[in-house]
């Protein structure tokens, strides 16, 4: 034996990651990126902490993200099927937010999808944000499916996998609409990822940087954004709005003036009409 490795079984807490992956065969994924400006931002967040709000960046483009992709569905969409494929567009948005969680010793990634995103306020999406984040994903009834999955054998526990994410009509529960994911907490640049959803988005870590405003060059807080679309889907030109409609919404966020409105109430004070 090889005294220099260890060899082992796959971990069981890893299974769902396993099963996701072989379902991101069929996608068709293309790559977009952007930087945001998260001055206004920023700005929002320090003066709604003085009306008793506090909310991440991860909250603020969950809560952007929905509301763009409520003005786009076209991107707010699901496809199943290869011989013949079928495309379910959904009325409502749903965000699904991973997470880094410890699951019987092993450090995996969770999700958490958030139904109604975008008709929920930033402080009710900040509490949801703060439920998944600080709970134990042992004991919380929401990861109890993926529990019972890791219990499964391989071959019966990625049908049941298949079984509860392929139909289009479970996608909205179980995938989201779109999905987000964030390696911000370190200083990542460049991200790109696949969700499982027609529209993924990558936040990397918010940094100074420098931005040219008005031919002068100043410094901003900058957050690399990224984008990912399943092209069988969608096609460039709508993924490129989407972007831009995100990127212009987070830049001018909070233009209308009410703080507190966009931290209590729903679908107010973005700035931008669509």
């Amino acid at each position: 034996m090889n005294k220099d490795m260890t060899v082992g079984p796959f971990p069981r807490e890893r299974r769902h990651t396993a099963f996701f992956l072989r379902e991101l065969r069929g996608f068709a994924p293309v790559f977009l990126g952007a930087e945001i400006d998260m001055t206004a931002v920023r700005r929002h967040q320090r003066d709604a902490a003085a009306h008793g709000g506090s909310c991440s960046t991860v909250a603020y483009v969950l809560y952007t993200a929905a509301r763009v992709l409520a003005a786009h569905p076209e991107a707010n969409a699901a496809l199943r099927g290869r011989l013949r494929p079928r495309v379910a567009r959904y009325r409502t948005v749903a965000g699904k937010l991973t997470l880094d969680k410890r699951l019987g010793g092993h450090r995996v990634v969770l999700s958490a999808v958030l139904p109604g995103l975008h008709t929920m306020s930033l402080r009710d999406i900040a509490g949801q944000i703060a439920h998944h984040r600080d709970g134990d994903p042992e004991r919380m009834p929401e990861y109890a499916g993926v529990r019972a999955l890791h219990h499964l054998p391989g071959p019966l526990g990625h049908l049941a996998y298949r079984l509860a994410t392929r139909p289009l009509r479970r996608r909205i529960t179980t995938n989201g609409t779109f999905s987000v994911t964030s390696l911000g907490h370190r200083p990542v640049t460049s991200f790109h990822s696949s969700g499982g959803t027609t529209i993924t988005l990558g936040l990397g870590g918010v940094a100074e940087r420098p931005v040219v405003r008005d031919g002068r060059v100043a410094v901003a807080p900058v957050l690399p954004l990224s984008l990912t679309f399943d092209h069988r889907v969608i096609d460039g030109a709508e993924a490129a709005d989407v972007l831009s409609d995100l990127k212009e919404a987070l830049e001018s966020f909070g233009a209308s003036g009410d703080v507190s409105a966009s931290v209590s109430q729903p679908s107010q004070n973005l700035g931008v009409t669509f």
